[in-house]
């Protein structure tokens, strides 16, 4: 006897939210989905989503509502503004939070949800970017109860090679802190890599491929050494705008644990330096730009 699939809504139609969605119909689950820019949903409408009007309408129609926003600041609007997921809310629902948020936030928001309306909060940020999240194998760190997870398990794993439960509510969120700070300090040192090969007469374009299978290598190697040599910045797959924003989020919460995090600290300076050049939107790939010679 076959079982029914859950019923799911998802707020957050953006670079991951798309493909994670395709993902999500491809398998069969019914899905309801949301964006503050609806015509970004026309592609799923298209393939068999319905469209909600407010994150509210969600709960309406899902067993489950999973979000994949910007930043702490859009979760906390989207869940608890005005026609908001809390408002439509009822007890016994649960959010999966696939957004890269403030751990303490997490956790306060977590609480609140609980305590107004009875909806548990699962965090489970994701690594892997763009081609993971089309391709289904993205790295999955969760933050909640047990049981919560084991009610989406099998729906993580349409969209994840690997979950991992790492402990309770906000866990999942101080696990990508650290993924995060590993990517970017990687990502600035690539950087700084292919640009010393360039200025002392080496290709650069080879630099992935001699140095692959030893101690450097790296997914982030592989990917960004070739594009940061070749010099392609399009189209842009992840943000340095989104890294900032998590190096920031580790810094402050090492601050908050008493931990210290200095090379960390001068990443996040770094990539706000390249940032404030007019970098934020584009792809991290364009760091390298920091360390070519102007002349």
């Amino acid at each position: 006897m076959s079982v029914a699939l859950p019923s799911l809504g998802f707020a957050g139609i953006g670079l991951m939210g798309l493909p994670m969605c395709k993902r999500l119909l491809a398998a069969g689950y019914p899905l309801m989905v949301w964006n503050r820019s609806p015509e970004k949903c026309a592609e799923l409408v298209a393939a068999g989503a319905r469209l909600a009007t407010t994150p509210a309408e969600l709960c309406q129609y899902a067993d489950v509502v999973m979000l994949c926003l910007a930043d702490t600041a859009v979760v906390r609007e989207v869940v608890f503004g005005e026609n908001g997921v809390a408002s439509g809310a009822r007890a016994g629902q649960l959010l999966v939070d696939f957004s890269s948020l403030e751990p303490g936030a997490t956790r306060e928001m977590a609480a609140e949800l609980a305590a107004l309306k009875g909806m548990s909060w699962l965090d489970t940020p994701v690594s892997g970017g763009t081609p993971g999240a089309e391709a289904g194998t993205l790295a999955i760190m969760v933050g909640g109860a047990a049981q919560d997870l084991a009610r989406v398990q099998q729906v993580l794993l349409t969209l994840g090679q690997r979950v991992t439960h790492m402990g309770p509510v906000g866990a999942g969120q101080v696990t990508k802190a650290c993924n995060q700070m590993i990517v970017a300090c990687n990502a600035l040192v690539i950087a700084e890599v292919v640009a010393l090969a360039e200025q002392s007469g080496v290709d650069a374009s080879l630099i992935a491929e001699a140095l692959a299978g030893g101690f450097a290598d790296s997914k982030p190697l592989q990917i960004l050494a070739p594009q940061m040599a070749g010099s392609h910045f399009e189209p842009v797959k992840w943000h340095v705008r989104t890294l900032l924003k998590d190096l920031d989020t580790a810094v402050k919460f090492s601050r908050e644990q008493g931990s210290a995090t200095p090379i960390s600290g001068l990443a996040a300076q770094l990539m706000r330096l390249h940032g404030s050049q007019g970098y934020l939107q584009k792809d991290p790939a364009t760091l390298v730009q920091m360390y070519r010679r102007k002349d």
